[in-house]
């Protein structure tokens, strides 16, 4: 910088630019800028870091959500996904019944052989009739686990039945069905109806997955009055009975005669174990 007089005697400053004083200048735009960039940057890895925190913690939440659930608005979506699966289940058995008390006479009597004989010619019943018989019905219930129409059951709905039908849920009619199968230890069986329609199914669950205190429910022929359901909880684990193998489910839900070998649901729609109400 120079002090140089102009023609009318007045004096001015003269800046001379330098080469070193550009690089300069460029310098400092250049640590500017970098340090201007640096600072976009911090701000957006505190804004990603942010994200990210948010992201974890909503998913935690989701996660404990799935875990430990609270009670359902409502049943209605899950009875109306099982209940196509579900069955109502009549047996018929056909009891003999004496037509009349048989005389007594005590051993040793010397009426003993003559009543034999008498009793022989004219039938059990002393009167010349053969017994009559009647037919005992049961009612129970059980589910569908397979479309080609395999269904499962507890084994004392169809103990000693000589008929077994199959009602199913809405107006699908009713079918005739065998057993193919029987574990009286485990009080389980499993019955075959033939159809040519594939028939809806339910899937079983994982029974040691299930905690006390999850919810379930139960569906069945309850007292013969037709489909009903019913919910609860899981009150306990490791029940014993009477049986050779002890191991139940207990539930508040109302389980009652006649939902014998109907499922209990958890909330996927998945069979536990079977209800077992006499």
């Amino acid at each position: 910088m120079n002090d140089t007089p102009d023609p009318d005697g007045q004096y001015f400053e003269e800046i001379i630019v330098t080469p070193q004083s550009a690089r300069h200048k460029a310098t400092l735009t250049q640590q500017r800028q970098s340090r201007a960039v640096a600072k976009a940057e911090t701000r957006d890895n505190r804004l990603l870091a942010w994200a990210f925190a948010v992201l974890v913690a909503m998913l935690a939440l989701i996660a404990s959500t799935a875990h430990a659930r609270g009670a359902p608005e409502s049943f209605a979506d899950l009875a109306e996904q099982v209940s196509p699966a579900v069955v109502n289940i009549t047996t018929a058995t056909v009891v003999a019944q004496d037509t009349g008390p048989s005389p007594m006479v005590p051993e040793g009597s010397p009426f003993e052989e003559f009543f034999r004989d008498f009793l022989d010619r004219n039938g059990e019943g002393g009167n010349g009739q053969a017994p009559r018989s009647r037919r005992s019905s049961a009612l129970g219930s059980g589910f569908v686990i397979s479309e080609d129409g395999f269904i499962v059951t507890n084994n004392h709905v169809i103990d000693g039945a000589d008929e077994i039908e199959i009602e199913f849920f809405g107006d699908r009619g009713t079918l005739p069905a065998t057993v193919v199968g029987t574990d009286p230890n485990t009080d389980i069986a499993l019955l075959k109806v033939e159809t040519d329609t594939p028939l809806p199914f339910v899937p079983f669950g994982d029974s040691n997955a299930i905690r006390v205190g999850d919810w379930v429910m139960a569906m069945g022929n309850p007292l013969g009055q037709g489909f009903s359901i019913s919910a609860g909880i899981i009150s306990a684990r490791g029940r014993e009975l009477q049986g050779t193998y002890d191991d139940f489910l207990q539930t508040d839900a109302a389980i009652n005669r006649g939902n014998s070998g109907g499922p209990l649901f958890n909330m996927d729609g998945q069979v536990q174990r079977g209800d077992q109400g006499r």
